[in-house]
């Protein structure tokens, strides 16, 4: 593995942090997500998700099964470690994601790009509904942190309602604009604006 760079998805990550903390199966990696809220972050709708994730992280020695448990009636379930390697990879990637953005490719900036095929109201009408689901999905955040819990363990969660809120507040600065007449555009602006810079 020393000589080839390898690239891990965030959800791989994830289960290395996990490992970090306890051996443990699959199945509870996927559970611990959810409850943690962090299925926010990483897509774990489909188990086989984690399963070939944690396959992966195996395959290139950075996990490693453990042992195998029966718990009552359930079926055998394999248990892993993280190793040596994985606490390596773990940290190496939390250090170069904290120092250095990552070039991410997010679906909205792209929808804004060609808003101009929509009428201005149309458009209003579409940015007044993600704004009130991004409101929702920040009262959802700030509702859901217990008590008492260190700072520490939410910070992620800190992160995401700043970017929500910020998110939010430029929603409906536009949205106000596109109610007042602001902005506004019809077929020949656009026209004109193709011709005028091409």
């Amino acid at each position: 593995m020393a000589d080839r760079v390898v690239r891990h998805s965030p959800l791989a990550m994830v289960l290395l942090a996990l490992l970090l903390e306890e051996s443990m199966h699959p199945y509870r990696m996927q559970q611990m997500i959810k409850e943690r809220g962090q299925d926010q972050l990483v897509n774990v709708a489909q188990r086989n998700s984690v399963y070939q994730a944690l396959d992966r992280l195996v395959r290139d020695g950075l996990a490693r099964p453990a042992g195998t448990a029966r718990d009552g009636g359930r079926p055998e379930r394999t248990t892993y470690d993280i190793t040596a390697g994985g606490r390596d990879e773990l940290r190496r990637w939390v250090t170069a994601r904290l120092a250095a953005p990552a070039r991410e490719f997010p679906e909205f900036p792209i929808a804004l790009a060609f808003l101009a095929i929509l009428a201005p109201a149309d458009a209003r009408d579409l940015l007044t509904e993600r704004a009130v689901e991004q409101e929702r999905r920040l009262a959802d955040i700030e509702a859901q942190a217990p008590p008492g819990l260190p700072r520490l363990f939410l910070i992620e969660d800190e992160y995401r309602a700043a970017m929500l809120r910020a998110e939010v507040a430029w929603l409906r600065d536009l949205i106000a604009d596109l109610a007042e007449g602001r902005l506004v555009w019809d077929a020949t602006l656009i026209a004109e604006t193709l011709k005028r810079f091409q």
